[in-house]
């Protein structure tokens, strides 16, 4: 438990597609390297902005042992085995914890949304199984994960902490109170982490530009927030992952391939992210050379 509350950087890894549209392992194992390169402390596997909501079961547990066994000694393994489905998301977590991952990401009933009774009752049952990271975002879930929710959970023995995106105000009061926090919007997370006592940031940006979210998450350096602030912006034009996604193709990171229902962004969006690419150093991006790329170049799979 001590490891997984130290941990300050936590990318929420992206899961890349071949031209058969299938999960690119050898890909993936890259992009995880540039991670550990960059000194991130752990992944999130198969979570949104893994697209685990796109994953069949069976890839996504796979990609869990994958990473477990592969990356397992150098990082923290969190696995997303959330689901609005108490009972998928046991049988999910069971499997996960079996196949070697740390930790898990769980998140209160989705679309099928139930009672506070009902919430608390969901959280006790996965938490049961392993550790875990309670995942707060009401802007996907529709119901937020209120005070008088969390903190009940916080004194079960495998609750780490809260992935939490309703703001640092929120952040602050737990961690006042000893509940661990990670800020899930990289905009806030500086912020979050310098000033409000954030454990730290499961991120996104940390995908194209793990070394500077490391340093962000380091040390208190307000003008490189403030630099970043437009790119990190950007990255959230669309709904997440479409952005990012469209981002480290146009790096050349990874196959020009999307799973429908996510498209690329269009031309414009894509000449204002190449703008803001081209700012930027290019030893701090993931990726090889930088394109902004024809929507003919695209490739969309289901």
């Amino acid at each position: 438990m001590k490891r997984l509350k130290s941990a300050s950087l936590i990318t929420a890894i992206k899961t890349p597609y071949n031209l058969k549209g299938n999960i690119d392992l050898a890909t993936y194992d890259k992009l995880v390297e540039q991670q550990i390169s960059a000194g991130v402390d752990g992944i999130v596997v198969g979570g949104t902005t893994g697209e685990g909501h796109l994953l069949n079961w069976e890839e996504h547990l796979m990609l869990i042992g994958h990473s477990a066994n592969k990356f397992g000694e150098k990082l923290i393994i969190v696995g997303n085995t959330g689901s609005n489905n108490t009972r998928e998301a046991v049988n999910a977590t069971e499997k996960g914890f079996a196949m070697g991952m740390d930790a898990a990401l769980q998140i209160n009933p989705y679309y099928g949304r139930t009672s506070t009774a009902g919430v608390l009752d969901h959280f006790n049952r996965v938490l049961a199984v392993g550790p875990a990271f309670i995942y707060n975002v009401p802007g996907r879930t529709g119901q937020d994960l209120t005070p008088d929710i969390i903190e009940p959970l916080a004194s079960h023995k495998n609750f780490i902490g809260v992935k939490e995106c309703t703001g640092n105000e929120r952040i602050s009061h737990y961690e006042q109170q000893g509940i661990a926090c990670w800020s899930g919007n990289d905009d806030e997370c500086f912020v979050g982490r310098h000033q409000f006592g954030a454990h730290g940031v499961i991120s996104v940006t940390s995908n194209i530009i793990p070394g500077l979210m490391r340093t962000l998450m380091d040390n208190n350096e307000p003008q490189l927030n403030n630099d970043l602030q437009e790119f990190i912006k950007w990255l959230f034009c669309e709904p997440n992952p479409i952005a990012l996604n469209t981002a480290l193709m146009m790096t050349n990171a990874v196959e020009k391939i999307f799973r429908v229902p996510y498209h690329a962004l269009n031309l414009e969006q894509r000449q204002q992210g190449f703008e803001l690419l081209s700012k930027l150093d290019s030893k701090d991006i993931v990726g090889d050379s930088l394109s902004l790329l024809d929507d003919s170049d695209f490739i969309y799979k289901i």
